[in-house]
């Protein structure tokens, strides 16, 4: 697979690129240290997968990945980040990206990009379902969300399903013909028996009920 790889630490972007390289079924076309460059390189090198880091001054990975995925809506994004951070994981799944990777997590790198050429999304280094991004195409079928979250009610799945699709408390009350108090008491519960913190968590954990 052909591969590049965009790093705003120049020596993470070439050691990653010689790790990477030393792969027999990966080969690095190009590196670059900014988001500018990524959209560059990509439109250059027309690589199979985009390695960005997705903290970068200027022009972040996450936005060079609008640019990249608005002219080629097929592109292989995958991001690295040196934290887990629940706020870009559900941008990045929202954007399109194909996956999310801890950057000092370095073995699960090259698998995780053999996973992306299979069509399938990795996050953390885990595999997900195929395409499970809220800009792109949805697996066939839908999501069995009894299986997935046992212990919510039925209109508190919906909630949560509403959540990973990116609605505000507003459009969920809409949608599902429900007060915005009500919405807000369903939250409230899904936090409660799953043990999390804010909305966000809620999608991650949608994303990850997938795989």
């Amino acid at each position: 697979m052909r591969v590049i790889v965009v790093d705003d630490d120049a020596v993470v972007a070439s050691s990653l690129a010689i790790v990477l390289g030393a792969q027999g079924d990966i080969d690095v076309v190009g590196t670059g240290t900014s988001g500018e460059e990524a959209v560059a390189l990509y439109e250059r090198c027309s690589p199979d997968v985009a390695l960005l880091d997705i903290q970068m001054p200027v022009v972040s990975g996450l936005d060079a990945a609008d640019r990249i995925l608005a002219a080629h809506p097929d592109a292989r994004i995958v991001f690295l980040t040196t934290f887990s951070d629940d706020e870009y994981i559900v941008r990045a799944l929202r954007q399109g990206a194909r996956g999310y990777l801890i950057k000092q997590d370095v073995a699960t790198i090259a698998p995780a990009l053999r996973s992306v050429m299979r069509g399938q999304s990795v996050l953390e280094g885990d595999v997900l379902e195929r395409a499970v991004s809220l800009g792109g195409a949805r697996p066939s079928g839908a999501p069995d969300l009894e299986a997935m979250f046992p212990q919510l009610t039925d209109r508190e799945r919906e909630v949560v399903k509403l959540l990973a699709d990116g609605l505000d408390n507003r459009a969920i009350a809409q949608v599902a013909c429900m007060g915005e108090g009500t919405v807000r008491n369903h939250i409230s519960a899904i936090l409660s028996k799953l043990g999390l913190t804010n909305r966000t968590q809620i999608a991650v954990a949608y994303y990850r009920a997938l795989r």
